[in-house]
C-alpha cells in the first residue's frame, strides 16, 4: 500500500508530455511576475501620498501651490516656521501618554474580558461579542454632546485623562475581540494542566496564556497605539491646548485664509514620522501576531 501511494505521485508527474513541461513552468513564472507586479502597484500607489507629503515639505509656500514637479530646490522653512510657531514636543508628549495610556488601559480590561469569554463561554458570550463591535458602527458624532457635557461637569475637558478614556474606549471593542480570537485557538489541555498543578485564574493568565499568547498581545497593542495615535474627532473636540495631541497640532495649520501646503505636509510629516518609525520597527512582530493561530 505504502509503494503505491509512492509510486502515484510519480505515475502523475510521468504522464505529464515532456514537451508542456516548460510551457507549464513559463505560465507559473508569468503568473508569480504579474503578482509581484500588482503587489508593487498598489504598494506604490498606497505610498505614494506619504511620498508627495514629505516632498511638499521642503518646498517654499510659493512652490508647494505654483511647481508640483519632482525636481526642486529642497529647503528647511516650512518646518522651521512649523518649530516656530507652536511647540512640537509638547504635543508629541501628549499623543504618547494618550495612546499608550489608552493602550495600557484597554488590554487591561480586555485581558480578563477575553480570557472569560474564550475560556468560560456562556449564551451570551456571542451575543456580548456582536454588541460590542456593533458599537464601532455608531458614528461618534452621535454620542458627542453627552460626553462633552459629562467631561465639562467632571473636569476632564482638555485632559490627558479624558482622551485616555475616551480612546481605550473607542478601541475597546476591537482590542477585545483580537484577543478573543487569539485566546480561542489557544489548546485548553495548557490550562487544564496548569489547574491540576495548583495555579490559580491568575497564574493562569500571567504564567500560562500570556506569555504562550504574546506575539498576539503585542500586535493588539501595536493596532490599539496606532488608532489612538491617528484619532482627531475626539481629540480636535474635548482638548484645546493642555491636552492636544498631534492631531490637533496639524489641524491647527488650517486657517480663514485657506491651506498653507508646505507648513501642513511639515507639521504632518513631523506628526506621522513617530508611529511611522514605530511600525517599521515592529512589522515583524505586528505580522507574527496577526497571523498567530494561522496554521495549527
Amino acid at each position: 500500500m505504502t509503494t503505491a501511494r509512492t509510486k502515484q505521485p510519480e505515475a502523475q508527474s510521468a504522464a505529464i508530455p515532456l514537451a508542456t513541461r516548460p510551457s507549464l513552468l513559463a505560465s507559473a513564472g508569468v503568473k508569480k511576475l504579474g503578482l509581484a507586479v500588482l503587489g508593487w502597484t498598489v504598494a506604490c500607489v498606497i505610498f505614494f501620498p506619504i511620498f508627495w507629503m514629505v516632498l511638499t515639505g521642503f518646498k517654499t509656500e510659493a512652490a508647494a501651490i505654483a511647481d508640483p514637479s519632482l525636481i526642486f530646490s529642497p529647503t528647511l522653512e516650512s518646518y522651521q516656521a512649523v518649530h516656530d510657531r507652536t511647540g512640537y514636543a509638547r504635543f508629541a508628549i501628549n499623543s504618547v501618554v494618550v495612546a499608550f495610556g489608552s493602550t495600557l488601559l484597554a488590554l487591561l480590561i480586555a485581558i480578563p474580558s477575553a480570557y472569560s469569554m474564550a475560556f468560560l463561554p456562556t449564551r451570551r458570550t456571542k451575543g456580548t461579542l456582536l454588541w460590542m463591535l456593533s458599537t464601532k458602527m455608531l458614528p461618534p458624532v452621535g454620542v458627542l454632546v453627552p460626553i462633552y457635557l459629562i467631561f465639562r461637569d467632571v473636569g476632564l475637558l482638555d485632559t490627558r485623562t479624558g482622551l485616555i478614556i475616551v480612546y481605550t474606549l473607542m478601541n475597546l471593542p476591537i482590542v477585545v475581540w483580537m484577543l478573543y480570537t487569539f485566546f480561542k485557538d489557544m489548546p485548553k489541555d495548557i490550562l487544564e494542566a496548569g489547574r491540576m498543578d495548583g495555579a490559580s485564574t491568575l497564574q493562569e493568565v500571567l504564567f500560562l496564556l500570556m506569555p504562550l499568547t504574546l506575539p498576539g498581545i503585542a500586535s493588539t497593542g501595536l493596532l490599539s497605539v496606532i488608532l489612538s495615535w491617528n484619532e482627531a474627532f475626539w481629540s480636535l473636540n474635548l482638548t484645546s491646548s493642555n491636552a492636544a495631541p498631534l492631531t490637533a497640532y496639524i489641524a491647527s495649520f488650517s486657517s480663514p485664509e485657506g491651506l498653507f501646503w508646505a507648513k501642513l505636509s511639515a507639521a504632518s510629516t513631523m506628526a506621522i514620522a513617530p508611529i511611522l518609525v514605530l511600525g517599521w520597527m515592529t512589522q515583524k512582530q505586528m505580522v507574527r501576531g496577526l497571523t498567530f493561530g494561522a496554521v495549527k
